[in-house]
């Protein structure tokens, strides 16, 4: 009985977070517009977002932005960890909580913020400023990833590559980044989740004509969703669930071998 309650709530909450997005990819194939009404099958909704320049436009914009900002953030905040853990250990917690700050801040505050700064400064609103806005806004979330793996690491290791002959660059290269690699990689992908999930920041930052699928998503509620959009998401979500099961084989497979 108990093994039956449990699976039954498990299902529920699969069910709870699944079934919208699996309703919303049922109906990207729908031959209406409608969804309530099913038509037919149809696969012209893909066919009209592939030759749609607006929406081609948000998808180039949304991911070049992610992948930039999440590249960029990761390399200053795995930096920012190295000068962190050189500190005191007053300053290191002073620091570590104005890390937090963002994190805890409504994305509005940040987003206004950063947009009166770039207008106080004299930065026009563009590409650019979408991206140094993430980039902004990842790099916390860059440093709560790879602090943790510089703190197992044996304080030892890196000064013993030291004295066996080693430059700095060489020492960290070969002994510290293969250890804290697997918080890099996780710092980078939820830079790059984060990055791609944005509207409120990138809705105060961007420049006119500037759109990402969340702000291109919010422009067409006004005027009512189109089922382009509904397939947009579809390939997103299935693009997503391929990467994660590839990503997991292939960890599945080095933790055998191991």
């Amino acid at each position: 009985m108990k093994k039956f309650i449990k699976g039954l709530y498990l299902i529920l909450i699969l069910l709870f977070l699944y079934l919208p997005i699996f309703i919303l990819m049922v109906f990207s194939f729908n031959d209406n517009k409608s969804m309530s009404v099913w038509t037919g099958f149809t696969l012209k909704w893909y066919q009209e977002m592939l030759s749609n320049s607006m929406i081609v436009e948000a998808i180039w914009n949304t991911f070049t932005i992610a992948v930039a900002a999440a590249a960029i953030a990761t390399v200053i905040g795995t930096a920012a960890c190295v000068g962190i853990l050189a500190m005191k250990k007053r300053s290191e917690t002073v620091i570590m909580g104005l890390n937090n700050i963002p994190l805890l801040n409504a994305d509005i505050v940040i987003g206004i913020s950063l947009m009166m700064t770039f207008i106080a400064f004299g930065i026009s609103l563009s590409w650019g400023t979408v991206l140094l806005s993430h980039i902004t806004i990842c790099i916390p979330y860059v440093i709560l990833s790879v602090m943790p793996k510089f703190r197992q690491l044996s304080g030892n290791i890196y000064e013993a590559a030291l004295d066996l002959g080693a430059t700095p660059f060489y020492a960290f290269y070969k002994v510290v980044l293969p250890d804290i690699r697997p918080g890099i990689v996780s710092g980078f992908l939820l830079a790059f989740t984060m990055s791609v999930d944005d509207f409120v920041i990138t809705h105060f930052t961007r420049g006119a004509g500037i759109n990402t699928i969340s702000t291109l998503i919010y422009s067409q509620v006004k005027v009512g969703i189109r089922p382009t959009l509904f397939a947009l998401s579809t390939v997103i979500f299935v693009t997503a669930l391929v990467i994660l099961t590839i990503s997991n084989l292939i960890s599945s497979k080095g933790e055998k071998k191991e």
